[in-house]
């Protein structure tokens, strides 16, 4: 079955969105804050997960876990942190470990379990 690349990269942009916002709402809700601040937070790491994209062409393979995951992954946790402190808002060493490590498991996590899904849906093909 050949996969649009349009729908992949759609489908791709939407799932990391959708994961950087969870993360973003689950550490709100973990500080018992409520979910309207959640945009001055959440914007530093959409901007980050943006320039990762385009700085991998993310477009192109958006599944790949080594290229594609692994700078949009690093974009979005150097960038969020870079604009956090700019902005004011905190960039605490504990943040920025938790932020590197939940953003690594959602970003490329889901990246793994989509390739090991292609390749085996390949070999019964």
């Amino acid at each position: 079955m050949k996969q649009n690349p349009v729908a992949s990269a759609l489908l791709a942009a939407i799932v990391d969105v959708v994961l950087v916002a969870t993360f973003v709402l689950i550490g709100r809700a973990s500080h018992n804050e409520g979910p309207l601040g959640a945009l001055v937070t959440l914007w530093p790491f959409l901007a980050g997960l943006a320039i990762g994209w385009i700085g991998a062409r993310a477009w192109r393979t958006p599944f790949s876990l080594r290229w594609t995951g692994l700078t949009i992954w690093a974009a979005t946790v150097i960038v969020g942190m870079l604009l956090r402190g700019v902005s004011g808002q905190g960039v605490q060493l504990g943040f920025v470990i938790v932020t590197t490590v939940v953003l690594a498991i959602f970003l490329l996590g889901w990246r793994g379990i989509a390739q090991f899904v292609i390749r085996r849906r390949a070999r019964r093909a």
